[in-house]
């Protein structure tokens, strides 16, 4: 009663706070503000028909830990998953592979998506507890009574190192009273070449990927709408790994009711029930140069609900939301001889842990003039987990909880200043987090990086974020430039420490590590931006990325990127346009070897691509042809896994039909 007397006093507090008297809002500014990011495009400058991994590497905030050529782990201002939120249209999805071989991002494809929103810190608490901030996935979604019914594209290309050949088509049709969209795709690729031109072995892949929105317009200002996704990978072979994934499924589901009002504090109203199902197998059928053979299975089952509310008063806006939802994981290890008839080991890696959560929250946005913006919120969180198993975690924490309940507060304050053409910001977090199901409850989980076991803690104690950020901005019709920085400051740092008990069960591990919390750790991360139009049809972008991580020791975390750097030039003229660009990382000078890291050397990458749009009859169509390192530079970064190679030269091609 007590925390739920907190919300409410929360939730009073947010509202009273709307009735103070300033100028009047736009109704008509909000709507094109909505209708804009629904039409977003999911590719690059350099690519059209990319991957949604490619396009998240797009974004400065985020780097990836790659372990093959397919499902890469997001990592969200150098920060792992276990620390950020990863959701679709805000539904939580929890992969089911205790290696990350199945983050969010994979279950999903470029073509069903509009748009990807990425927020920082404790601005990202809305669907979930986090640290590093949340990235929420938005499908395709069609207005309601489009002047053309009928709207569709077809996408299809080959690239040339891994031989891959993907079909990528899109449907949608908008009557006043019934939207339909859907979307399939299907990319097979073979093994890729490195820049010696060496075959990589076991980076192959299959992927079939199809939904379907319906959506009925019930009143003129309310509507209902069911969404289904289904997404199978097949024969993805992991290179950095000693194993493969045989198959992996998924069923993503959810129907929704929308409610809008044209008089009143509330303006809309969002309410969704949603299911999602995975199952993902990984074995190590593939390689028998292995001693002893391994299946993992793994399982994740959700159910939940998103309810949320906008509130317009003059100047003032808020959303509220409500999120709840119950997981279940479930990982399996099943070892075997070269015989594999013969059963010689079964544990659970994940001993069918349930997960429920609930929590409220607010995000405000006060515009104090046409200059300057407040904006704060915070959520409150209710975290509960339990292992079904719990002797499994008993084994290296006697009389470990086997029930555990967690508050999870959060909170974000920042302000905004606009004059003529400078800009900055100032903003501030403070939250906190749970352990994942993993450093929760993981039992025996061979990380092949560090070539150590993992073992979980169910009373590991809440991760704790306090984090600053600031940027500065300048802009006018030639030219922009923007700074970015941010700072974050971690009590109860989770991360792994060896253990001197304990044999490990892998014939490959050195050890034992458990996950255990270190007083705290520090991170920093730096972006500089910059745009100039050299002429009206020439333009030049450039980046430049710096992150610092420390443990309480001041020992270097791993996997945090170096000064990395890109500049491109994108000329069009009419119908015809050109792109190339230059990319890399410095040398890797704040490497962590006690977490398995060694030192990458530095690397600079050219791609190039050439595209020409001209229409066959009423089809508008679009092709390009580029490449990718095209120097065919052998390189291998920071977070390539075991230090895999990344591919070499890279020449692709893409046709693209809108009708």
């Amino acid at each position: 009663m007590k925390q739920f007397g907190i919300i409410l006093i929360f939730l009073g507090v947010t509202i009273n706070a709307q009735h103070q008297k300033v100028k009047k809002d736009s109704i008509a500014h909000l709507a094109e503000v909505k209708v804009k990011s629904n039409k977003k495009k999911i590719e690059t400058d350099m690519k059209m028909a990319v991957s949604v991994d490619e396009f998240l590497a797009s974004s400065d905030k985020i780097s990836f830990i790659k372990r093959g050529a397919y499902a890469w782990e997001p990592l969200l201002n150098n920060m792992s998953t276990e620390r950020s939120v990863i959701t679709l249209d805000g539904m939580r999805i929890f992969g089911a592979c205790t290696d990350k071989m199945d983050p969010v991002t994979s279950y999903m494809e470029s073509n069903n998506l509009s748009g990807i929103d990425i927020k920082s810190g404790q601005e990202g608490s809305s669907h979930g507890a986090t640290v590093a901030g949340s990235i929420d996935l938005k499908r395709k979604s069609t207005s309601f009574g489009l002047e053309k019914k009928w709207n569709g594209t077809y996408q299809t290309g080959f690239e040339f190192n891994n031989k891959q050949f993907f079909n990528l088509g899109n449907i949608s049709y908008s009557g006043k009273k019934l939207v339909v969209d859907g979307s399939i795709s299907f990319r097979k690729a073979g093994n890729y070449y490195d820049g010696n031109d060496a075959e990589v072995n076991h980076s192959q892949y299959n992927k079939f990927n199809t939904g379907i929105g319906i959506a009925y317009k019930t009143s003129p200002l309310s509507s209902i709408k069911v969404d289904a996704i289904f997404d199978m990978a097949k024969n993805v072979g992991f290179p950095a790994l000693p194993m493969d994934l045989w198959l992996s499924r998924a069923v993503i589901t959810s129907a929704s009711y929308r409610q809008l009002f044209k008089e009143g504090l509330i303006k809309s109203w969002d309410t969704k029930i949603y299911f999602n199902t995975i199952e993902h197998y990984m074995d190590d059928t593939n390689r028998p140069e292995n001693l002893v053979h391994m299946d993992m299975p793994g399982w994740s089952t959700t159910y939940g609900l998103v309810s949320s509310m906008n509130l317009t008063k003059e100047r003032y806006t808020s959303d509220i939301e409500i999120n709840a939802y119950n997981n279940t994981s479930i990982a399996e290890m099943r070892m075997y001889p070269q015989d594999r008839k013969n059963r010689t080991m079964f544990a659970y890696s994940w001993p069918w842990v349930t997960t429920r959560f609930a929590s409220l929250s607010m995000n405000n946005k006060w515009d104090i003039s046409d200059k300057s913006r407040l904006s704060f919120g915070g959520s409150l969180g209710l975290n509960y987990n339990e292992s079904k198993y719990a002797e499994f975690n008993w084994i290296f924490h006697p009389g470990a909880s086997q029930q555990k309940t967690r508050i999870l507060p959060s909170l974000h304050a920042g302000y905004q200043f606009t004059n003529n053409h400078f800009n900055f910001s100032v903003g501030t977090g403070y939250g906190h987090r749970a352990p994942s199901v993993s450093e929760g409850y993981g039992y025996y989980i061979y990380n092949s990086f560090d070539r150590y076991d993992y073992i979980g803690n169910p009373d590991l104690k809440n991760e704790i974020s306090y984090e600053t950020n600031a940027s500065a901005g300048f802009k006018n019709e030639k030219m922009s430039i923007e700074a970015k920085v941010n700072y974050f400051y971690i009590q109860n740092y989770i991360i792994g420490k060896i253990l001197s008990l304990g044999s490990p069960m892998n014939y490959q591990s050195v050890g034992v590590k458990a996950y255990t919390s270190l007083d705290h750790a520090t991170l920093f991360n730096m972006s500089l931006n910059a745009n100039y139009s050299i002429i009206s049809d020439l333009h030049w972008k450039g980046t430049i990325t710096y992150a610092r991580g420390r443990d309480d020791k001041g020992k270097n975390l791993p996997f945090i990127r170096p000064l990395s750097y890109l500049t491109s030039l994108h000329y069009t003229h009419g119908n015809f346009g050109i792109q190339t660009s230059i990319n890399g990382d410095f040398i890797q000078l704040n490497y962590s070897p006690e977490y398995g890291e060694d030192q990458t050397p530095a690397y600079t990458i050219w791609n190039f691509s050439m595209d020409y749009t001209f229409r066959i009859k009423k089809l508008r169509t679009v092709f390009q042809v580029g490449a990718e390192n095209l120097l065919n530079k052998y390189y291998s970064t920071y977070a390539d896994w075991g230090n895999i190679p990344r591919m070499g030269r890279n020449i692709y091609t893409s046709l693209k039909f809108n009708f």
